[in-house]
């Protein structure tokens, strides 16, 4: 695994883009099957493509989503899973990089 650095995550996308697109990516796959599809990549692509993941300190990771993601996706925000799937998606990605970084302590 990717030894952390707090310093460098400032520069995030300079030191740890791939773990960055791991961390979307696997919990995408984690999703994927148990919500709607179209759901699941309204969000991906419009939402979380735009989103800016922060280290909070004590191994915690917050996902900071752009302004109004529910008018990004347009009718897909009408969609009952649209405010569950989204919650869903960004505790998964906090909880991957946790992982992916080694603050995990079940990993």
């Amino acid at each position: 695994m990717t030894e952390f650095d707090p310093e460098k995550f400032e520069e995030k996308y300079v030191h740890y883009f791939e773990e960055l697109e791991e961390a979307y990516s696997a919990a995408y796959q984690q999703l994927h099957g148990q919500y709607d599809s179209a759901v699941l990549r309204a969000i991906d692509r419009q939402v979380l493509s735009e989103s800016e993941p922060f280290y909070e300190g004590n191994g915690e990771f917050r996902v900071e989503l752009p302004a109004e993601p529910a008018a990004r996706v347009g009718a897909v925000a009408d969609h009952e899973q649209f405010e569950p799937v989204l919650e869903a998606f960004v505790d998964r990605i906090e909880d991957e990089l946790q992982r992916i970084f080694e603050f995990d302590e079940t990993a």
